[in-house]
């Protein structure tokens, strides 16, 4: 095998994993979110959620998307754990239909024109024409993106071929057939399957190597086996990974894909070895081709699933064991499609999920505030699952509610849509803002810094004061109270004016060197995010305000004149008295502590992990 030849698959290979990217993406473009969508809602009984999976895989060519994709479904408290055995045994059984697309290579095609097209070597430039017919000169919907799966498919046909190509000039190499007799070892075949999966992140794009490699006749199905037992162990590091820092949930799901094809492997292992040395497969050291191959990948994958079916509650109860913990405790389960048909139901399931949204990130204001007085690991990466879940509870409430905006709604009930639409959209920016104030936190642990005495105590007001007017906002959003809704307003006004009063107040500490730079930026940076969550408490109190408004009030209605009047003073007493008694509890209180002496704790104690 020459120089060129060795650059040559290299390059293949490269076109090969390149190609079934580019088609992967295309699809999940074109999808739009639907086969996501189908898999949130056609997983309620294990036998669908198998046909599911296979279905969503042989549709994207790649388990590892789908068992991902199921993970941050568990993570946002989406989808159930109990919901995914099904989907990744399904997905295990739909990746294996690139290999038998693949495999038909080496079918004869002798006096059969259709069978010709269907090689690698005619299919993959024909689909790269179209595909680029598509991509480049029609315009319009969704017509690019499928021009870029049917090139990335042409692409993976082409890989593919010119890997075999490639590789014929190893047909007569005696350290190819050495090099399979040692692989030949189970442990070491499994081992090889494993890692090199691993590596490539995909089993579809180690099925395709191997596939290329038996056309050199060099491997017999006892070197075959083993490496495609450990290919499917090693194609599970993908949704491991993915699970890092998620919440117990996710990890557990991820771990059931990872046992699911580890017993399988362990199952055929042993039965395949046993098996021979007592009767002697007459195959066993037979050269294997392309046929051979995918169809013991299919074989493997059904009998798994056939086998393993019965055993998922225990598959379950290990996971569960081996990652410890309460469940979690969050469930979208009331944004259920049928509640569609009855708006006014639909609109009270969408409400009751904004406010869990609002909880999560009052929740998390408190995780920030105690990561500021002392960090923890464990503490930040909980305050991060709860940010995903949000997150992620914010894409299916926009879904959900722009669905119910579609139906024939009353003026009052679409006008409740706008609201909540705009609500959700504050409590989700709430919630950055308050990662923001964690990584600040972060930031300081790792540079080794500390807040002046002074500086923690005027922080420590501020953080009262926001913490205030976020349990005043979650309250007035939650009862629809006009009462609370009023009480927002002026405490944001006096948050505004303690954010003009800290800032001046650190910028002449910093000139007189009384403040490091370092620290400086940090104590300004949570100044703005913190200033930024009372805005949009303000927002949310505005929204109660105007739709609970009496009819025909002018003022109420009109946000912008209502605030407007309330900044210019006068026109609203109990305004006036709450914005003068929030004055003196926060803004005051920094004005008389020029040296506060012995500062009380900063923040408050961390909350109790689950």
């Amino acid at each position: 095998m020459s120089v060129l030849d060795v650059i040559t698959m290299v390059g293949a290979i490269a076109t090969f994993l390149y190609g079934m990217t580019t088609m992967t993406k295309g699809l999940e473009k074109v999808s739009s979110g639907r086969l996501e969508s189908l898999l949130e809602k056609l997983t309620d009984n294990v036998f669908k959620g198998v046909l599911l999976g296979a279905l969503i895989t042989a549709i994207i060519h790649s388990s590892a998307t789908t068992t991902v994709m199921c993970v941050g479904f568990v993570n946002a408290g989406i989808m159930h754990l109990e919901q995914t055995v099904g989907i990744i045994m399904g997905a295990n059984i739909g990746t294996t239909i690139t290999a038998q697309i693949l495999r038909l290579a080496s079918i004869s095609t002798d006096s059969n024109p259709i069978l010709m097209l269907l090689q690698p070597a005619a299919l993959g430039p024909m689909l790269m024409v179209i595909g680029i017919l598509f991509y480049m000169f029609i315009t319009g919907g969704r017509k690019k993106n499928v021009g870029e799966i049917l090139l990335g498919m042409g692409l993976l046909f082409v890989g593919m071929n010119t890997m075999t190509v490639a590789v014929s000039g190893l047909q007569n190499e005696p350290w190819l057939a050495d090099l399979f007799t040692v692989v030949s070892n189970p442990i070491l075949g499994m081992l090889v399957g494993a890692v090199l999966t691993a590596l490539l992140q995909s089993s579809t794009a180690f099925t395709g190597i191997l596939l290329a490699l038996s056309t050199t006749g060099a491997i017999t199905y006892s070197a075959a086996i083993p490496m495609i037992l450990g290919q499917n162990i090693g194609t599970t590091v993908t949704a491991l990974i993915s699970s890092a820092g998620a919440s117990k949930n996710a990890k557990r799901t991820a771990l059931i894909h990872l046992f699911f094809n580890v017993f399988g492997s362990l199952f055929f292992l042993v039965a395949f070895y046993v098996g021979n040395a007592i009767f002697h497969f007459p195959f066993w050291g037979s050269v294997v081709d392309m046929g051979g191959i995918a169809n013991f990948h299919l074989l493997f994958n059904l009998t798994c699933t056939l086998l393993l079916l019965p055993f998922r509650k225990q598959l379950v109860w290990l996971v569960e064991r081996i990652v410890p913990g309460e469940k979690e405790d969050f469930e979208t389960s009331i944004l259920d499609e049928r509640f569609l048909s009855s708006p006014s139901m639909a609109l009270e399931k969408a409400h009751e999920a904004v406010i869990q949204m609002g909880t999560l990130a009052r929740e998390n204001f408190k995780r920030a505030e105690a990561l500021l007085q002392k960090y923890d690991e464990k503490t930040m990466d909980r305050l991060q699952e709860r940010e995903d879940t949000i997150d992620k509870l914010e894409t299916s409430l926009d879904n959900y509610l722009v669905r119910l905006s579609n139906r024939s709604l009353s003026p009052t009930d679409s006008s409740r849509v706008s609201e909540l639409l705009h609500t959700l959209s504050d409590f989700e920016r709430v919630g950055d803002y308050v990662v923001n104030v964690a990584e600040c936190a972060q930031a300081m642990d790792e540079q080794e810094l500390e807040f002046s005495s002074q500086a923690a105590f005027e922080m420590q007001t501020l953080l009262s004061a926001v913490g205030r007017i976020l349990d005043t906002t979650l309250g007035c959003y939650t009862e629809r109270d006009v009462v609370l809704a009023k009480k927002v307003e002026p405490l944001e006004e006096v948050i505004d004016l303690m954010r003009d009063e800290l800032r001046g107040r650190h910028i002449e500490r910093l000139k007189a060197g009384e403040c490091t730079v370092e620290v400086g930026a940090q104590f300004l940076e949570l100044l703005i995010n913190l200033e930024r969550v009372a805005d949009h408490c303000s927002n949310i109190a505005m929204y109660i305000l105007r739709e609970e408004a009496h009819a025909g009030d002018p003022v109420l209605e009109n946000s912008h004149l209502y605030l407007h009047q309330l900044h210019e003073g006068g026109s609203d007493a109990n305004f006036d008295q709450l914005y003068s008694d929030y004055k003196s509890r926060y803004y005051d209180v920094l004005l008389n502590s020029v040296d506060p002496g012995e500062v009380p704790p900063m923040f408050r104690e961390a909350p109790e992990e689950d």
